[in-house]
């Protein structure tokens, strides 16, 4: 029988720790910050090209298109490869609680959670403060779902 001593003993994630594998961490505060401008910048690419597309009922609907297309996009490619272009770019990868990539509920979930927060001024000054000052270099949303970004392992 297991003892409730056993089960709080236990690690509650499996992402490297930051203090035996500072590596893990290093820049990625910056590194974030950077693939988030390749990350917009694709984004709004994709928004001009999509506009172009539609004989310009997208530039007329620039919120919704650019909203949509951004999370198509981030979708796509961190429930793929646990990092977007940007991400890729930088060299860094978000990983979930028990240390592995994300899947497509972990990118939706983490896509919901970004949109959340950067609807509101509070949140995205929240998550930069976040990022600077936990371990993990952790934003509001992965203090809330486990996840972190790390450099990607070689």
């Amino acid at each position: 029988m297991t003892h409730w001593t056993d089960l709080t003993a236990r690690p509650t994630t499996r992402l490297p720790d930051p203090d035996a594998q500072p590596e893990f961490y290093r820049g990625v505060v910056a590194k974030r910050f950077l693939a988030w401008i390749v990350d917009v910048t694709v984004i709004t690419l994709l928004t001009i090209l999509a506009g172009i597309a539609t004989l310009t009922v997208g530039f007329f609907l620039w919120p919704i298109f650019f909203m949509v297309i951004g999370l198509l996009y981030r979708f796509a490619t961190l429930s793929g490869n646990s990092a977007t272009w940007g991400m890729r770019l930088m060299g860094i990868e978000l990983r979930g609680h028990d240390g592995e990539r994300f899947d497509g509920m972990q990118a939706t979930l983490h896509i919901l959670g970004y949109y959340a927060s950067m609807m509101f001024v509070l949140p995205i000054l929240a998550s930069v403060v976040a990022m600077l000052m936990t371990p993990r270099r952790q934003g509001l949303t992965d203090l809330l779902l486990g996840s972190a970004a790390i450099n990607r392992p070689s």
